[in-house]
């Protein structure tokens, strides 16, 4: 669970770095669903979520891992309630990046996340975060290669969730 665990937790990290950084796409999708959407409350809540990926790429354990779980159901059941409610949101706010709407795909990963977590939260893995990597036993080349995967996997995620949409979106004339 190390690998998917990461991936999970830094995902967690740069939205809630890129967030403090640029409410704005965030506050945008927060007012339209109809919720508090200041700039300075995204900035608070997305520095509680760089705080809990911090502690979960540390390697805190079960407690940082069930925080990283709950952050996770939290973005699907507002994905989820978007989708449900046909808002026509421009952006998700997930990376502070505006034209990344919420699509399905968001809300599967979101959900794989949270699941992750929960794994790692009930004793699926070890401690979780990066003090997996140092304990690993294997050679040289296969730990590696778990770091390469790892960070390939992060990317991944991230495409899906902000570059995909963009795809898929319909192209203006």
């Amino acid at each position: 669970m190390a690998g998917p665990f990461i991936v999970t937790a830094a995902l967690l990290a740069a939205g809630g770095a890129l967030k403090v950084v640029r409410p704005a796409p965030t506050a945008g999708a927060l007012q339209q669903m109809g919720l508090p959407a200041a700039p300075a409350l995204v900035r608070v809540g997305a520095a509680v979520e760089l705080a809990v990926a911090a502690g979960a790429l540390a390697g805190a354990g079960r407690l940082a891992a069930a925080l990283v779980a709950v952050s996770y159901v939290g973005f699907a059941a507002f994905v989820a309630a978007a989708l449900l409610r046909h808002v026509p949101l421009a952006s998700c706010g997930c990376f502070g990046v505006a034209d990344t709407p919420p699509t399905g795909v968001h809300l599967g990963l979101n959900l794989a996340a949270a699941a992750v977590a929960g794994a790692v939260a009930l004793g699926a893995g070890g401690a979780g975060g990066l003090t997996e990597i140092t304990s690993m036993d294997g050679p040289i080349l296969v730990r590696a290669s778990f770091v390469a995967l790892t960070a390939a996997s992060a990317w991944l995620a991230y495409a899906a969730l902000a570059l995909l949409p963009r795809l898929r979106a319909p192209q203006q004339s």
